[in-house]
């Protein structure tokens, strides 16, 4: 065998480049073959030999490049089977394709869209299959390209899944979402598909109907993992969400789920599928997301492709080198040394076929090899973090056991108080919506009523232009009227004129036949003399012949004048009669017309006047209608001053006196627009929006009034009751006076103002009185209170430090450590109180320095009175609170006193705190430092008594025994008498509870109603009083117990009657 064993590199790189670019060339002819017979124009469907060519080729080049550089160039604007092919060859590139096809695909996704949109606009059947196909084209790739965790022929493990959704709720939830859009695309071309086919014969087993249902093996492919994906999906998110929100994404996934089930059936029964596709079968229902469970009874769906029979009509030229025999690659020879021969007479032995050979093999094995090694890493790596997930998942269930058990008793708590807030608001919303259903009903019969006037005066201005052209034209007609009559007259006297030559014509040609009657006479005298001397001369008697001639003829001209002058007699007179007869006809024309300007000028003066009476009239509806209204919102508001939920609503006499003013001021404006209506009917604007104003105003004075009265005495609250309604009732009369024409003028709204006069005093004298302190030393009074506030609290915290000494001494073991903790905790709390008076007094000193200007501090503190008031109650309830606090202290340390006095005063000592930090904070810059210190302060404040607090309730579960329960020798009988006894109990000291805090309540109002009268402090407050009081408490020598502040409008607690206190700038 003739081998060359030494072969120069340089014929060796000659050899291998030549062999190189003749495989490129080879290749690329191959693939522009496969191509050109793949997409044809013939409704036929794509084989499968030429689609796996040119996927092959996807392969060997690793992309797409060739693909598009041939397919570029195809006339698919000319043919819609040609652009339904390629769309086909597409999707199977995509899914079957090398990965890096994507990418050169997606660059090429703006000519995919464009041909779906050109054969979209056409009326063809393939065309708009085109353009659905075009579209599930282009959403593929924007899907594959935004998520490249997903291959293009979504062939992903469940770990795979789970690592592109991620751990953020929101990223599972949009990809969901895609995911629904994607099988969207993927079901509506299966549908456009199923709807051109003719049941009626086998459509499937012709080449028309195969050219159609070819590209859904891909569809089904593509559908069965976005199944399976979307149901992990749902299982995620329902784990995450609340069922309520993912609400529309289980409606789309069971219309999907359908969907999908019907097309799955249906192909499914068609004979061009059984051979080529095996499709799996659905549940009959979908999966139950709201049940956690049913993921295991979740069956993915799988498709079978069956294996392929070779075609024997044209052999493969490009085999898959990972899946191919060794011993068919050495049967397959080089295609250029097929051609054209071994290139420079090198002829390859077969030692050199088993080199390549065995390379290959190597090849194989070593990606084989990385492969398994890979799998068994991820494996290793995908059991561990599910043992992970696994402890982690148990160790979370385990405190989420505890913190349920402990959120389960709160949460009913919870759940009673919502429930009566919910009824509480439902029946404020509905008359909430009713009030606002009656506004707008009132505001659109009020803009009807105002586009209703507003045509009324325009047809009004419209018929008075109108009147005005009528009267001119009119003017017209009476001087064309007086033009005709001049020209009548100039023709009469032109017709007396003609007639009286035409009788003077007439006169002179009677003459002239007078005449020629005389001289024809003559001449028949002289014709006899003629002829009677006609015998004496015969000359003589010729010239009398001619003489007599001459006569006859001027005889016959004459007559034939006379003739011509009566015909043009006759014509003068026709022409006369004539011109007389047009006339006429004029002057009655002209007469019509004047009749008919007449009678519309009568019609429009007629319907102006309707218009004016129908223009009063809807004005005076309109006015009713609005009285109506005003009374339905008085008539409302007396309702309420007999409601058992309006009770419990209260408001501040001075809420009440800013009503009651702001109600007269609208009565004020109501007699000016009464006053108004009165002058001009027509315009009712301003009496109406006076009304609205009115009403509602006084419908506030009369709420607010009532609402006053729960906070006063009784006698005061009665005759405040009294005067609203006998408000209301004036205000109802002088309404219905204002509804009646008859009485419309003489309606006077003084009773009402009276009315609103007797509750505007009675709200001047509920107003709590000030402290009877002269304004000048309220700035003295001011220093001496914070002075012996800070005194109280340095002499607090001196009593607590020898209490702490004294307990040491007589105590030990578990009392001493309980007393200890509370004392430190009573310590701390001082030293934090002791920190925010300091705040609030460097505070208050900022304040007077930047805002008294010239003045000196103690007239800034006369002129802010009512802040000033309020400086000294905060301080003053935080020393009573700090002595109050070291009593009970000393109390518990002794035996004698309770725990919860402890904790009430401490309560007391936040409450105060922050009152003091609101009658601070009211004339504070609000980018003061002071202030930032005075609020970090306030909430140390807090922190320290929530300490107290706690460490009082835990020394009392240590100290206090509690009973061990022995039901052993109990019979059932006696067990159910004690189980009926403990239940007794149980609901006594639940109805006294109920009963204790009625009292408290009962005692708070009554504090708060005699806390203007004994204590003199403010009348309004800005801050919540959150904290409980307790019921009987000994006032401190060093500082006074203040007075419960006056609340805010309709605020109190509704379970206890705490109420709220609020601070307002003077």
């Amino acid at each position: 065998m003739n081998t060359i064993k030494h072969v120069p590199a340089r014929v060796l790189n000659r050899r291998s480049g030549h062999s190189l670019e003749a495989e490129r060339e080879q290749f690329d002819k191959q693939q522009a073959a496969s191509i050109s017979k793949a997409i044809t124009a013939q409704e036929a469907p794509v084989k499968e030999k030429h689609a796996r060519r040119i996927i092959l080729g996807t392969h060997h080049e690793k992309g797409a490049f060739t693909f598009w550089s041939y397919a570029i160039g195809l006339p698919l604007s000319s043919s819609p089977i040609l652009s339904w092919k390629f769309c086909h060859v597409l999707h199977k590139v995509l899914r079957d394709g090398h990965r890096n096809v994507l990418q050169d695909c997606v660059r090429h996704k703006s000519n995919v869209r464009d041909t779906g949109n050109l054969w979209g606009h056409m009326h063809d059947r393939y065309g708009q299959l085109v353009n659905v196909y075009s579209q599930l084209l282009c959403n593929k790739m924007s899907f594959h390209a935004k998520h490249p965790d997903f291959p293009a022929n979504l062939e992903v493990t469940d770990d795979e899944l789970e690592k592109a959704a991620g751990t953020d709720v929101n990223n599972v939830f949009q990809l969901t979402v895609e995911m629904f859009d994607y099988q969207d695309c993927e079901l509506k071309l299966a549908e456009s598909v199923f709807k051109q086919m003719n049941t009626s014969i086998a459509f499937s087993q012709t080449s028309a109907g195969q050219c159609r249902l070819a590209p859904l093996i891909q569809v089904i492919q593509d559908c069965s993992h976005l199944y399976h994906y979307l149901v992990k999906l749902m299982f995620k998110l329902h784990s995450c969400l609340p069922a309520d929100t993912l609400e529309g994404h289980r409606a789309r996934f069971n219309e999907q789920f359908h969907s999908l089930k019907n097309f799955f059936n249906r192909t499914r029964d068609l004979l061009y599928f059984k051979r080529l596709i095996q499709i799996p079968r659905l549940p009959e229902s979908p999966p139950n997301f709201l049940k956690a469970s049913a993921l295991a009874e979740h069956v993915k769906p799988v498709v079978v492709i069956p294996d392929e029979t070779p075609e024997d009509d044209e052999p493969e030229s490009l085999i898959e080198i990972s899946k191919a025999p060794v011993v068919e690659q050495q049967q397959t020879p080089d295609i250029f040394d097929q051609t054209f021969g071994p290139p420079n007479g090198f002829v390859k032995d077969d030692r050199d076929f088993e080199i390549e050979n065995l390379k290959r093999e190597i090849e194989i094995l070593r990606a084989e090899l990385e492969k398994v090694k890979s799998e068994a890493q991820r494996y290793i790596t995908q059991l561990r973090t599910q043992i992970n997930s696994l402890e982690a998942e148990l160790e979370e269930q385990r405190k989420q056991k505890q913190k349920a058990l402990v959120d389960n008793e709160q949460l009913r708590d919870e759940l009673e108080k919502l429930r009566k807030q919910k009824v509480e608001t439902d029946s404020v919303q509905a008359r909430v919506i009713e009030a606002e259903k009656k506004a707008q009903a009132t505001d659109v019969r009020y803009n009807k009523l105002k586009e209703k006037h507003s045509e009324l005066i325009g047809t009004h201005a419209e018929l008075l232009r109108k009147s005005a052209d009528t009267a001119k034209q009119l003017t017209v007609t009476q001087q064309t009227q007086e033009e005709v009559e001049n020209t009548k007259q100039q023709m009469q006297f032109e017709l007396d004129q003609i007639k009286r030559e035409s009788e003077m014509k007439l006169e002179e040609q009677t003459v002239e036949m007078e005449d020629l009657k005389r001289q024809l006479e003559t001449t028949k005298a002289e014709l006899i003399n003629v002829q009677q001397s006609l015998s004496f001369s015969e000359q003589s008697g010729s010239n009398l012949n001619a003489r007599l001639h001459d006569l006859q003829s001027a005889n016959i001209e004459l007559e034939k004048a006379l003739a011509e002058k009566k015909t043009e007699l006759s014509s003068v007179r026709s022409v006369s009669q004539d011109k007389e007869s047009s006339l006429q006809q004029d002057k009655e024309k002209i007469q019509k017309e004047v009749e008919g300007l007449q009678a519309k000028l009568r019609q429009q003066a007629e319907r102006e006047q309707n218009l004016q009476y129908k223009q009063l009239d809807d004005q005076f509806k309109l006015l009713q209608g609005t009285v109506t209204e005003a009374e339905n919102i008085i008539q409302d508001a007396l309702a309420r001053l007999d409601d058992p939920l309006h009770i419990r609503c209260t408001s501040s006499p001075d809420y009440l006196i800013s009503r009651a003013q702001a109600a007269i001021d609208s009565i004020d404006l109501l007699q000016c627009g009464h006053t108004q209506y009165m002058k001009n009917k027509s315009d009712a604007s301003g009496l109406i929006a006076a009304l609205a104003q009115f009403s509602h105003l006084t419908a506030d004075t009369v709420v607010n009034g009532s609402a006053t009265s729960h906070t006063a005495a009784t006698d005061q609250a009665d005759r405040l009751m009294d005067s609203c309604r006998t408000c209301g009732e004036q205000s109802l009369t002088y309404l219905k006076g204002l509804k009646n024409k008859q009485t419309l003028a003489h309606s006077d709204p003084s009773a009402v103002r009276k009315a609103i006069l007797d509750i505007l005093g009675l709200g001047e004298e509920l107003r709590p009185k000030l402290m009877d302190v002269r304004q000048e030393e309220l700035g003295d009074m001011v220093d001496k209170e914070m002075a012996a506030t800070s005194a109280a609290i340095e002499d607090a915290v001196r009593r607590i430090e020898d209490m702490m000494k004294q307990t040491r001494k007589e105590s030990s073991g578990m009392k001493l450590e309980v007393n200890e903790r509370i004392l430190n905790c009573c310590t701390d709390l001082m030293k934090a109180i002791r920190l925010l008076v300091m705040a609030s007094t460097d505070l208050q000193k900022e304040i007077v320095e930047s805002s008294r200007g010239a003045a000196t501090p103690k007239e800034f503190y006369a002129k802010n009175s009512r802040w000033t008031e309020g400086l000294i109650s905060a301080s003053k309830a935080v020393g009573w609170g700090a002595t109050q606090l070291v009593e009970s202290a000393d109390k518990v340390v002794l035996h004698t006193g309770k725990y919860e006095e402890l904790i009430v005063c401490s309560h007391e000592i936040a409450a105060s705190t922050a009152q003091l930090v609101a009658a601070s904070k009211v004339k504070a810059d609000k980018n003061s430092n002071n202030l930032t210190r005075l609020q970090q302060a306030s909430r140390h404040v807090n922190e320290m008594t929530a300490n107290v607090v706690a460490s009082t309730k835990s020394g009392q579960d240590q100290i206090e025994e509690k009973d061990t329960m022995d039901f052993s020798g109990m019979s059932l009988i006696k067990l159910k008498r004690q189980e009926m006894e403990t239940q007794v109990k149980v609901l006594e000291l639940e109805s006294k509870l109920e009963q204790e805090r009625l009292h408290l309540g009962e005692l708070r109002k009554k504090h708060y109603a005699m806390a203007g009268i004994y204590d003199g402090v403010t009348d309004e407050v800005e801050k919540t009083v959150s904290a409980q009081k307790p019921g009987i408490l000994k006032k401190p020598p060093l500082a006074q117990k203040p007075a419960v502040i006056l609340k805010q409008d309709n605020q109190e607690n509704k379970n206890d009657g705490v109420y709220r206190a609020h601070l307002f700038r003077n």
